[in-house]
Order: structure tokens, then sequence, then C-alpha cells
């Protein structure tokens, strides 16, 4: 069985191109629009991974990171946080609140494969 990534993110465009990236690497997809809905994705089945937007609607990326990190069922899911905010501050933020990697937008997709498949102990090509 593949290992499934959480898409979250309001921006249909990114939401589009990252399916698509991470389907053609192997991986099974699901994708939540806003906090909310993220969270309600990972109750109805735990996702490997989740690609996670600072800046959504309803929950932002922060709270939903938290959310994860507080419940000991999903104590082992990745999360890489997404965002266009690059200040260190916000970094910190989100590496404190327990994301596991943080990619500013807009961010070589190479690279992103490589950090997505290296934190799932995937071999991996060098960005």
């Amino acid at each position: 069985m593949p290992l499934e990534i959480l898409i979250a993110d309001d921006a249909p465009n990114i939401v589009l191109s990252l399916e698509f990236l991470m389907k053609k690497e192997g991986f099974a997809v699901r994708t939540a629009t806003d906090g909310e809905e993220a969270l309600r994705a990972m109750e109805e089945k735990m996702s490997d991974l989740v690609l996670l937007d600072v800046m959504m609607p309803k929950r932002n990326g922060y709270e939903v990171c938290e959310i994860i990190r507080a419940n000991p069922q999903w104590k082992d899911v990745r999360i890489i946080m997404l965002t266009a905010k690059g200040r260190d501050v916000e970094q910190e933020k989100g590496i404190a609140l327990g994301a596991d990697d943080y990619v500013i937008k807009p961010f070589s997709t190479r690279e992103l494969v490589f950090k997505v498949r290296t934190m799932l102990g995937l071999p991996a090509v060098e960005p």
C-alpha cells in the first residue's frame, strides 16, 4: 500500500501541482482546502505526511500543526509547513509547534520531493 500524503492548502493551483507531483512519485494523495477540513481528513484516516500551508481559512497551519502534535495517535505523522512567509520568526514558530520542516514558497519541486522522500525514509535523488 502506498504511503499517503495530505496536502492542506487553500490555493487551488498549488494543490493541483502538489497533487500531481506526489502522485507521480507514487504516493496516495488526499487534499484539504482549509484547516478544519485537514483535521477532519486526519480523523477519517491518518496520513503519513502532511504538506501544510500556514495561511488557510478556518484554522491556520500553525493551529493544525499544534493539534496534530497534541494527538498521541498521530505522533509519527511527518509535517512539512509550506508558506510564503519566509521570516525566521515564522519558521521558528512552525518548528516549535512540531513541524518537521519548513519550506518557503515558491519552492523547488525537486527539493520538496527530496525532503518528502527523505522524511518518509525512502530513497531520494539529491535536488
